[in-house]
């Protein structure tokens, strides 16, 4: 992971667009089905959108059903931290980048793979970059 990141509000402001900072800073949600990576199936890397940190990779992705991104676990432990999310009347995992500390989504024991896990990730908390074909 690469040195912490930490920028003023007014930084954040003006880096990310209204939808990115919402949710990445302000630990908001998109719309179910509405994310423009939720069916995305191409090969490649999904970044953090605030700090270009490298956080999941696309062989991780799985169609959940749920209307949101979700992977079965980040591309490495450290790149993703988990903290306790009692918003909303329910307990929850939140799901943040370890490098800039913007929120990303929620951790769910529902998923596939040997860990169960599900990391349901907000499109706008991420970057896509294809696998280069070359």
């Amino acid at each position: 992971m690469s040195k912490k990141m930490h920028l003023t509000d007014a930084e954040w402001r003006e880096r990310l667009t209204p939808e990115q900072y919402h949710i990445l800073r302000e630990a908001g949600t998109e719309r179910a089905f509405t994310g423009s990576l939720e069916k995305n199936k191409a090969s490649g890397a999904y970044l953090c959108a605030a700090c270009g940190e490298p956080l999941f990779q696309s062989d991780a992705k799985y169609d959940s059903g749920s209307g949101w991104p979700s992977f079965t676990a980040p591309v490495a432990s450290e790149a993703v931290e988990e903290e306790r999310d009692i918003s909303l009347g329910m307990i929850r995992t939140e799901a943040k980048c370890a490098r800039c500390e913007s929120h990303l989504g929620h951790v769910f024991p529902d998923g596939p793979g040997p860990e169960g896990m599900r990391y349901c990730i907000n499109s706008a908390s991420l970057e896509f970059v294809p696998e280069d074909d070359s």
